[in-house]
């Protein structure tokens, strides 16, 4: 598997070579999605709305969405895919073009992970959550997937009191380094979580987790790995999950920001939620539509060129249909901020002060309806020129 080149996303722009960029690049909206909300989860609170659906009928209804759009799909390793299954995985992308474009270490369910996986102080589970990661990135590499998300859903705490917690993150850390060296040039793309299901998740938090790319890639000693490093490729790269920056209480382009700044995003995990809350995987859009159209304009700044992945739990509709919607909602956020004026928005923002308020009046008049009576931007704001 050739390593996805993420460079050009942390070059650095003047005013007028960003303007260039903003008017010349668009946003390549390759979607993947999760085959796990294919077939409905278990729940506590109510029984399933839906029949469950073996894993032949749920990439059949992935076949479906091709033309409208569906590029890749992504999966657990063991349960989702494995040895026994890799092929019925090939066949498919053989038969239809959609890729695998990651296979992600089931970290967080087995009883065995009940004190953590990576970050557990009891060596046996370490050492299993260890292998699996290997064998995690050895799958990746045999489908061809891009890389391999990593989530430490089950490694935190819940009483903090005497826990040493600079040796945990040392422990996970160290295992997640383990095992990179174990399948060199994989890219690990992880993915923060403030909490759920442990009352606090390490690396909760999207700064939390490059900070933590910088000590992975740190301990790397396997020589392609540090060839790779060497010519400024990142290693371990970030898949941000909107809901989840949403329960941290972050903002959306800030949070992107980071691993865009580093060449650190290697995808994305779409969907919406109310800040804080539990974890709703709603449908993309649904709730805080403006910050996606930032996060999106953010990620037009940097030149993100990676899979924009639907992760949602469609519990009350179909998941073709919640998959369309879903995409149709990115789609019609990114022809908004395409249309914008590049040049006067990076203006307005270079010089604040002479600017005041004019962002504010240009994106209310970028989203009212059309046929909106409001006054000419000129005349609603009076601009500040000393």
């Amino acid at each position: 598997m050739a390593l996805v080149d993420l460079r050009e996303q942390a070059k650095r722009r003047s005013p007028d070579e960003l303007v260039r960029h903003l008017e010349s690049f668009e946003l390549d909206l390759k979607f993947s999605a999760g085959i796990w909300f294919f077939s409905p989860p278990d729940s506590r609170f109510h029984g399933k709305y839906k029949p469950d659906l073996p894993l032949e009928g749920r990439l059949e209804i992935a076949a479906s969405l091709k033309d409208y759009g569906l590029a890749a799909l992504e999966a657990h390793y063991p349960n989702e895919v494995n040895e026994d299954n890799v092929d019925v995985w090939k066949q498919f992308t053989a038969a239809t073009g959609i890729r695998l474009v990651t296979v992600i270490p089931l970290l967080f369910y087995d009883k065995a992970f009940e004190w953590g996986s990576l970050s557990s102080p009891l060596p046996e589970a370490r050492q299993a959550a260890i292998e699996r990661t290997q064998a995690s990135l050895r799958l990746a590499r045999e489908v061809d997937a891009d890389f391999s998300v990593v989530w430490p859903g089950i490694d935190g705490y819940e009483n903090p009191f005497g826990i040493d917690m600079a040796a945990m993150r040392r422990r996970f850390a160290s295992g997640l380094a383990e095992a990179m060296d174990a399948e060199p040039g994989v890219r690990i793309a992880f993915e923060p979580k403030p909490y759920e299901p442990r009352g606090r998740i390490l690396y909760g938090l999207t700064p939390e987790g490059v900070m933590l790319g910088h000590q992975v890639e740190s301990m790397l000693e396997n020589p392609e790995n540090k060839r790779l490093l060497a010519e400024g490729h990142a290693l371990f790269g970030m898949n941000p999950e909107i809901g989840h920056l949403m329960m941290g209480f972050e903002d959306l382009p800030y949070a992107l920001s980071w691993p865009l700044g580093e060449g650190r995003l290697a995808h994305t995990h779409w969907n919406s939620q109310p800040l804080g809350n539990y974890d709703q995987d709603l449908n993309v859009g649904v709730i805080s539509p403006e910050q996606m159209e930032a996060g999106l304009y953010t990620m037009k700044m940097h030149g993100y060129t990676e899979h924009f992945g639907i992760d949602i739990n469609p519990e009350r509709m179909p998941v073709d249909v919640a998959l369309k919607n879903s995409m149709d909602a990115l789609r019609a956020a990114n022809d908004r901020i395409n249309a914008m004026d590049h040049a006067a928005i990076v203006e307005a923002t270079m010089h604040p002060d002479t600017h005041r308020g004019w962002l504010e009046a240009y994106l209310i008049r970028q989203r009212a309806p059309r046929g909106t009576k409001l006054a000419p931007i000129a005349e609603a704001i009076e601009t500040v020129t000393s």
